[in-house]
Formats: C-alpha cells, sequence, structure tokens
C-alpha cells in the first residue's frame, strides 16, 4: 500500500480568514467566539457563536455563482484554494488522478431553512432553482472540483462531527489502493442559523453562557454547560509519499494511522468505548508510536470530555503515561463536521511549529478530567507524532494520527 503525505493546508475560522493568521490566534489563546450577527437571536437560549465576520463570497466568486452556493460551500471554496496554493503543485499535474474528499455534518441548512419558510409563506413556486444544489452536502465537492478542476473521485462524508476526520481517511484509502495519486480534502460547515441554534438549543447541548462569549466553551472544565456553535473550513492535500518526494515538495507530515468505530448505544449521547476502539485501530496502524500531542474533540460538554479522557488514559496506559492534551473548540467553537479537517490542520501546523496549542477558560478542574490539558497558555514542545479525535452524533467515531517525516 502506498504511503500517504500531507503536502498542502488551508484554514478559515472565527479567528482568521487563512491558516496563518487563525493558527497564529489559536496558539495565542485568543477567542472567536461572540454574539451572533448573522440572523436576530432575541428569543434564543442561547446566543453565541464563533461566527466568521469578515468574509464575503466575493471572496471567491462572482455574485451571480454565489447564489447557486451556500455559505459553507464559499468557506470551503476559500480553505480549499489555499490549499492548493500551498501545496505548489506543477503545472502540468494529472487532473484526472487528483481528487476531491469533502466533508460537511448538515450542509446547507440556513438555505433550507430560508426555503422553507418561503414554501409555506409564499408558496412553492417561490422557491429558488438554486436550493437543491445549493444545500446538498456533496456540493462542497462538487464546486470545489470545478474550481480547481480536479476530475478524480469526487468522494463526500455526511458523518456529523467526526466528518472531516472520515474523509481524511477516505482520501488516504483511495490513494493507498491506487484508484487516485492526490485527494484535496476539505470539511466545511455553517449552520449558525435559526434552524440550527435552535435545534442544538432544544437539545440542551449549547451553552447559555450569553453574557460572557469568550469564557463559554470551557473543554475539560467542571463548569462547562454545553458546546459553542462555530463555523469555517479545512482543507489539505494528500498525496502518495513517492510523489510528494519525487517533486520535491514539502511534506507537512505523514498520515501514518487512522481508526473509525461505531458506539452502536445512542443517537446523541456517547460512549468511552465506541471512541476507544477508534483511538486503538489508528494507534495499531501506526505502529503504537510515542505521541506527543493529543488534539482532543474536546466538545465543552459534560459526557464528552469525561468520556475522551478516560479512553485516552485506558489507550496509554494510565494519566501518567498521557500526552499532552488540548481543544481548541474554546478559541473557534465546534465546527460541526469542518472540525476533524480543521483540527487536522491545527494539529499538523502544531507539530510544524513544535507548539502545543491551549485548552482556554480551563480554570476549575474536573475529578473526571485529570490530564495535561495545556490550560490556559501554549507550550513550546518537540512534536514528532500528533493524534486528532472526532466524534459525532449516531456514535460515529474517527481518529487520525500523524508524524514528522
Amino acid at each position: 500500500m502506498k504511503r500517504v503525505v500531507v503536502t498542502g493546508l488551508g484554514m478559515i475560522n472565527s479567528l482568521g480568514l487563512d491558516k496563518e493568521s487563525a493558527f497564529a490566534a489559536i496558539v495565542e489563546g485568543k477567542c472567536g467566539i461572540k454574539k451572533i450577527d448573522l440572523f436576530d437571536v432575541e428569543g434564543f437560549s442561547s446566543q453565541i457563536a464563533g461566527e466568521i465576520t469578515n468574509f464575503e463570497a466575493s471572496m471567491v466568486m462572482d455574485a451571480k455563482e454565489a447564489k447557486k452556493a451556500d455559505r459553507f460551500i464559499q468557506l470551503g471554496l476559500k480553505a480549499a484554494a489555499e490549499a492548493i496554493e500551498d501545496a505548489s503543485l506543477p503545472e502540468d499535474f494529472d487532473r484526472e488522478r487528483f481528487g476531491v474528499a469533502s466533508a460537511s455534518g448538515i450542509g446547507g441548512l440556513p438555505n433550507i431553512e430560508k426555503n422553507s419558510v418561503v414554501c409555506h409563506t409564499r408558496g412553492p413556486r417561490r422557491i429558488s432553482p438554486f436550493f437543491i444544489p445549493s444545500s446538498l452536502v456533496n456540493m462542497l465537492g462538487g464546486f470545489v472540483s470545478i474550481y480547481e478542476d480536479l476530475k478524480g473521485p469526487n468522494l463526500s462524508s455526511v458523518t456529523a462531527c467526526a466528518a472531516g476526520t472520515h474523509a481524511i481517511g477516505e482520501a488516504a484509502k483511495s490513494i493507498m489502493v491506487g484508484t487516485a495519486d492526490k485527494m484535496l480534502v476539505i470539511g466545511a460547515e455553517s449552520a449558525i442559523c435559526g434552524a440550527g441554534m435552535g435545534g442544538f438549543a432544544a437539545m440542551k447541548a449549547l451553552s447559555t453562557r450569553n453574557d460572557s462569549p469568550e469564557t463559554a466553551s470551557r473543554p475539560f472544565d467542571t463548569d462547562r454547560d454545553g458546546f459553542v456553535m462555530g463555523e469555517g473550513a479545512g482543507a489539505l492535500v494528500l498525496e502518495s509519499y513517492d510523489d510528494a518526494v519525487a517533486r520535491g515538495a514539502r511534506i507537512y507530515g505523514e498520515l501514518v494511522g487512522f481508526g473509525e468505530s461505531g458506539d452502536a448505544n445512542h443517537i446523541t449521547t456517547p460512549t468511552m468505548d465506541g471512541p476507544l476502539r477508534a483511538m486503538k485501530g489508528a494507534y495499531k496502524m501506526a505502529g503504537e508510536p510515542k505521541v506527543d500531542y493529543v488534539n482532543a474533540h474536546g466538545t465543552s460538554t459534560p459526557v464528552n470530555d469525561k468520556n475522551e479522557t478516560a479512553a485516552l488514559k485506558e489507550l496509554f496506559g494510565g494519566k501518567e503515561n498521557c500526552p499532552p492534551v488540548s481543544s481548541i473548540k474554546g478559541q473557534i467553537g465546534h465546527c460541526l463536521g469542518a472540525a476533524g479537517a480543521i483540527e487536522a490542520v491545527v494539529s499538523l501546523m502544531a507539530m510544524r511549529d513544535g507548539v502545543l496549542p491551549p485548552t482556554i477558560n480551563y480554570t476549575t478542574p474536573d475529578e473526571n478530567c485529570d490530564l495535561d490539558y495545556i490550560p490556559n497558555k501554549a507550550r513550546k514542545a518537540e512534536i514528532n507524532t500528533v493524534m486528532s479525535n472526532s466524534f459525532g452524533f449516531g456514535g460515529t467515531n474517527g481518529v487520525v494520527i500523524f508524524k514528522k517525516i
């Protein structure tokens, strides 16, 4: 099987429109969570999110085209273009051997909400002809493949908050078995709308710390009261090791392990067993290396943070053997299906720069969350191997491990 490496990265979130500015802000412990401006939040129990306030569709497409693409697609195009440019590909690369693996947990929810209202108030004949193609999750990969002229496999993962991580695994499999030489992974999400916020709030999943947005998302802290919605996109160019070396590409890291599992337990409440089995699968595939950093799923919800901590201790043989762990969701919120792609980008940049991103808002330890979470301040460290975890509703789990070359 072919070895798979990462040669290009792109990212956009509430702390930056590009990977370098966003990563620098994450490392500095800045927070992009604030009161929502995208819609009127009066009457909503949760009124805060990691919203991108300085992005315009015109950055990636003209006004006519923008009508055909929901915001999650527009954000995805921004990150994808950055990753492609970052990979410094030769002009004559084989476009029929370069595919796309896209990911989103919900897709075009704002457009679904908007056109549903139109249907019920103005009638079905007033629904936009672009409604369906602008909302489909796989249209993210469709738009990206068209804009970047990529004609290889066009795949899509729709596995809730594990989607971005699963897309990395799907892309790697395509390269490993030879159906593509290169794959662009792109995870994007923008579900900050009435239906999205109201739906998660109805489940009691969101933080209601509206008077203090910057401290609302507090992974592993005993006072956490739910996650905070985020939006954004992450993109990675994956290619075979041999191709990357032959063209003299800069390599961020090699994907040495990925694990996938299902809880088979509950539609929304996670277990410890499912995530642990995904971690074990990735760890075994990677050859059970010394892991220097874990980018946790770390949602700031009572059950996830406790279970993920317990699973990590089980994997590494006790608290004393666990590597440093952090969650960046305190800085940018939970980007749902884009989270895995964004967090893989952050993990690779952390390995590149030798810096451990902090878990901000960690002030009151929880007896069930007792690892080194890199509290509140980044830390310099030698990082040769990183693990990134993602777990989603429906009991779907994904884990990836990268190592420095």
